[in-house]
């Protein structure tokens, strides 16, 4: 599928396979604390429930047990998938018949099968060798091609950004919270790995920096540099912007996640963005979109 050139591999892999087995046990805590009211309140996720949402992620574990650790693939499409828009309708037929369906089951029967499938889910993750090539590329990065651990940060942000959809519809729930330096950064991390696809169309001289600010303890600094006509993104460990710094944005978490996850729109999020420098530069930042849509 030829979306776009794909981008050189980053040498640092996020580390994420030890995560999952936190992230699922969150979500079961989660899940047998929800009354019935709450089992059917509306999410972020526009048309899905609390319910909705917890069968889309027992869908995942079904399809990553299925085609990625079984090699089946039992539906195929009636159209090739040569465009990005055409892989997302495709998902997008997916999901939607699969939560159509789970709609017949009780939230007992999909705690019951998140349960059997969290642990089979984990323990494939964590057989996958991180610089061996993936099932799957990471087309909302721009790649064509992607390494194992770049797949499974994707997979760590939908199983984290879908939980966190369940936690905002039931009022936040603090107990077991996943807006943690250990579960977020790594999701905020991932999502960062977009920016250059992102701003493949935006033209700049030769070296210009752009800052990247994900507010407190929870997040860090990016910066995205113009390098050789393209875009190179890096973290670096530092409080300070250089000097140089053409354009620096600033988000809370909180916005971070729900903007790149398409939760809340640009200009939703504007109000709690701070901008500096080259703004017209920074804000092409706001149109990252960290998931197949």
């Amino acid at each position: 599928m030829n979306f776009s050139m794909a981008h050189a591999y980053n040498t640092n892999p996020l580390p994420v396979a030890h995560l999952f087995p936190l992230l699922d046990a969150a979500l079961m805590r989660l899940l047998r604390s929800l009354s019935p009211e709450e089992w059917n309140a509306p999410t972020l996720a526009k048309q899905w429930t609390v319910k909705d949402i917890a069968a889309h992620l027992l869908d995942g574990n079904i399809r990553t047990l299925s085609m990625q650790r079984d090699r089946y693939f039992g539906l195929q499409p009636s159209y090739p998938l040569d465009s990005y828009e055409k892989l997302v309708h495709w998902i997008n037929t997916l999901n939607n018949d699969w939560v159509q369906a789970a709609r017949r089951m009780s939230p007992d029967v999909v705690m019951l099968l998140l349960e059997q499938t969290n642990p089979l889910t984990s323990a494939y993750y964590a057989t996958l060798q991180p610089f061996e090539e993936a099932i799957f590329s990471v087309a909302w990065a721009g790649e064509e091609t992607s390494l194992n651990w770049m797949h499974l940060a994707r997979e760590y942000t939908e199983k984290w950004h879908h939980q966190q959809q369940i936690r905002e519809a039931v009022g936040g729930r603090t107990e077991s919270s996943i807006m943690t330096r250990e579960l977020f950064y790594p999701l905020i991390a991932t999502f960062l790995q977009g920016l250059p696809h992102t701003y493949r169309f935006t033209s700049a001289p030769e070296g210009t920096r752009i800052a990247i600010t994900i507010t407190s303890e929870l997040g860090g600094i990016w910066f995205l540099e113009r390098l050789n006509s393209a875009w190179i993104l890096a973290e670096q460990a530092t409080t300070q912007l250089p000097r140089d710094t053409a354009a620096s944005i600033t988000l809370p978490p909180d916005t971070a996640w729900k903007l790149f996850c398409k939760g809340i729109s640009p200009t939703e999020a504007r109000t709690t963005v701070q901008f500096a420098g080259d703004e017209k530069l920074g804000e092409v930042s706001l149109g990252l979109v960290s998931v197949m849509a």
